[in-house]
């Protein structure tokens, strides 16, 4: 899945004409060919203007630095965020887990069947059950407890900071039944994606799913989102359901949650890796 040359331009700003055309000139000005280009804007009048432009050029690597000061006086003449990927150069991922494996064991597969265009650098844990799984992969596994007392929160974070600064580009929570503390979301300097039940917030806690049973829920599904602060409040990245009916138990229903918890966060890691996913706000744009 190595794209050598190859890089994903994505930029952000208000919508005015002319914003194709500049970026495009200075695309053929440094003989980079466009590969495939998306586009969105949010309001005909007075929208925010979104952009993922793929892009292939023999000899990237030398000519990047003229092709970026290029894009930065385009940038700012038009107000522009924008940033430029290596599409040869993989994310490194960590992947935090508690005991339900579903999430992670989707994750290591299809990144060992090259369907996710990653690297799983470690997989980090509160508890030691998955460890044998994740090593089957050839992952490291790292057993960090949570532990007890006033301070082993903050313990367990600073043991998780020293493995992941500088280290990663990527963390996702998945399934990891630990509550990040905003101080770990400010000093980890990556992005952090999670996933959960569709149930939130009308059943949180435990046994989600027997109070799901009882209410007679019809849909269940899940939620990939960014972490941030407000918890379960990041922006959306990826949703699905599916439907259940009254002749299915509680077991049921959290086996077939199971199964969109693990789609959804897959296409969400994947999303993120193929640098798809632009924030805009509380929200996002998948391009």
């Amino acid at each position: 899945m190595a794209q050598p040359d190859t890089a994903r331009l994505l930029i952000a700003c208000d919508d005015q004409p002319g914003i194709v055309a500049a970026v495009a000139g200075v695309l053929a000005a440094h003989e980079a060919n466009i590969i495939s280009l998306d586009q969105h804007s949010t309001d005909a009048a007075g929208g925010r203007f979104f952009q993922r432009t793929v892009i292939h050029r023999d000899g990237l690597a030398a000519d990047r630095p003229a092709l970026e000061a290029d894009l930065a006086a385009i940038a700012e003449r038009f107000g522009m965020e924008w940033s430029l990927h290596d599409a040869a150069k993989r994310k490194r991922v960590a992947i935090f887990v508690s005991k339900y494996d579903h999430c992670l064991m989707e994750l290591l597969w299809r990144t060992q069947r090259g369907q996710l265009d990653i690297d799983i650098t470690m997989v980090v844990s509160n508890h030691p059950d998955l460890a044998e799984a994740a090593r089957g992969f050839g992952v490291p596994f790292v057993h960090i407890p949570s532990g007890s007392g006033p301070d082993a929160k903050a313990e367990m974070e600073r043991r998780q900071l020293e493995l992941l600064q500088g280290n990663v580009d990527l963390v996702v929570l998945a399934r990891y039944m630990q509550i990040l503390t905003d101080e770990f979301i400010r000093d980890l300097g990556a992005p952090v994606i999670n996933i959960h039940h569709s149930f939130l917030p009308a059943f949180i806690g435990a046994n989600p799913y027997a109070r799901a049973k009882e209410r007679g829920v019809k849909l269940i599904g899940a939620t990939a989102h960014y972490a941030t602060a407000d918890l379960d409040e990041g922006p959306i990245i990826e949703q699905d359901v599916t439907r259940v009916t009254h002749a299915e138990s509680a077991a049921e229903l959290q086996r077939r949650g199971s199964d969109v918890e693990r789609l959804v966060l897959a296409r969400a890691v994947q999303w993120h890796a193929e640098d798809r996913v632009i924030v805009h706000g509380r929200s996002t744009v998948i391009l």
